[in-house]
């Protein structure tokens, strides 16, 4: 079956993967890839597939109502995975006001975009929005998990963002029918990943042999996915999942940072040829930043048990695979650390 799929935020870490993923699993499908292109969206991400001939790439901000509407109505879009969004809480709480824009007002604008260019006749149509666990807030050490059903309370500016563009989305479905489906999601990691994030930051700064800043004493506990996986479960759910409905999706895997931080320097030691540990040294503890959540743990057991999802690598693994890619993809890390990459592909987009 034939099918028009937007991806926003394509060109950024998960979303790359999600763009590869369907374009090569999915070849009567066309997918347009919208990105802006700021700092943490790259189109090397996606340098592998730019030539496939049912891959669009179109430079538009998700905020432009006029162009989201126009891309929708002239190219008989039946689906949007969105994924456009401003992600670094440290960030967040600098410049709240751009992740209001781009997080809320970019949902709102692809929302009401949608309405107006299906007109009310959703069949075949979703609207599949991807959130964070951050919107449910914090959780004490002890069993509890976040399920679907657990209230929301945002603690930063990041995770307060996203959470209004969650409840934007169940009050299009709410009020005008639209066919929508919101997942949120632990920590992920993997390849392409922008290097102010914890994973690559460290692996490259291992490598240079720089300070591992570590916010507090290291004890706040996240939960994370392997990217990969992540993709398959947005594949899975775009396809499978219940118009109206929530999933949660989590990798069943928590670490304390400073015990991931430990995995990730034996690991980059080991394979650069040094001793294991040998990086600890370089660990560094820091001021915590303001509102940082002791811990995020996803129960992405309705997710299991109704579409039969689960990971497909154990941690150890995932960064084993993870480490190696940026160890030998170090011109890519460099072009991003530089901001080469952003001249050399807007160069490049500008010339076509």
């Amino acid at each position: 079956m034939r099918r028009n799929i937007i991806v926003t935020g394509g060109a950024g870490f998960i979303g790359s993967h999600v763009v590869r993923l369907f374009v090569e699993k999915y070849p009567d499908y066309t997918i347009y890839n919208i990105d802006k292109l700021t700092y943490a969206g790259n189109l090397a991400n996606l340098k592998d597939i730019e030539d496939r001939p049912n891959y669009r790439f179109v430079k538009a901000d998700v905020c432009d109502f006029d162009t989201m509407l126009g891309i929708m109505r002239d190219n008989d879009i039946d689906g949007i995975i969105h994924l456009a969004a401003e992600s670094h809480v440290d960030r967040s709480i600098k410049d709240p006001f751009t992740f209001a824009r781009t997080n809320v007002m970019g949902t709102l604008t692809l929302l009401e975009a949608a309405r107006r260019a299906w007109e009310g006749r959703y069949e075949g149509k979703m609207f599949y929005h991807i959130s964070t666990d951050e919107v449910y807030g914090a959780l004490g050490f002890d069993s509890t998990l976040f399920t679907e059903n657990t209230r929301y309370d945002p603690h930063s500016p990041y995770s307060a963002s996203k959470a209004s563009s969650d409840h934007f989305v169940r009050a299009f479905h709410d009020t005008y029918g639209m066919p929508s489906i919101v997942t949120n999601c632990s920590n992920n990691y993997g390849p392409y990943q922008f290097p102010e994030k914890l994973i690559p930051l460290f692996i490259n700064n291992i490598r240079h042999g720089r300070p591992l800043p570590v916010y507090g004493k290291g004890e706040n506990v996240r939960d994370w996915l392997y990217v990969e996986d992540h993709a398959r479960a947005i594949d899975l759910i775009f396809h499978k999942g219940k118009a109206g409905d929530t999933y949660n999706i989590g990798g069943f895997n928590e670490w304390k940072n400073i015990d991931l931080i430990k995995v990730i320097i034996k690991t980059t030691d080991r394979l650069l040829g040094r001793m294991e540990g040998e990086s600890e040294r370089l660990i560094s503890y820091v001021k915590d930043r303001a509102g940082h959540d002791l811990r995020y743990a996803i129960d992405a057991s309705k997710l299991r048990d109704e579409l039969g999802w689960k990971p497909s690598l154990q941690f150890e693994e995932g960064i084993e695979k993870t480490v190696r890619w940026y160890l030998d993809n170090q011109q890519w890390m460099d072009n991003i650390t530089s901001g080469e990459y952003e001249k050399y592909y807007e160069d490049m987009y500008c010339k076509r």
